[in-house]
């Protein structure tokens, strides 16, 4: 699924115009977006939790020359499931 049809799924199952259910999703993913970034946690209880990993900086190589590169310290979203989505996947799958 993506944003469009999520659009469309909220549009159709809560009767808003297109534009409405556009500003909700909008609202929805900037919210989350602004609070990992401000190294805050988002969690949906039942469905998932998002948050972000801090990694330090290393000295890589670079695999064509084999020649020492630094690599600067970065910060990555991460996703995790929570336990009532991955029972639901799971049974989804024997179905």
């Amino acid at each position: 699924m993506n944003k469009i049809e999520l659009v469309e799924a909220l549009r159709s199952s809560c009767e808003l115009s297109k534009s409405q259910a556009y500003d909700v999703v909008s609202i929805f993913f900037d919210s989350m977006a602004n609070a990992l970034c401000n190294g805050k946690r988002v969690e949906i209880r039942g469905l998932c939790s998002f948050f972000v990993k801090q990694y330090d900086g290393y000295t890589g190589r670079n695999p064509k020359s084999g020649e020492r590169v630094p690599i600067a310290p970065k910060k990555l979203p991460f996703f995790k499931p929570g336990k009532e989505l991955k029972e639901r996947v799971d049974n989804e799958k024997r179905r």
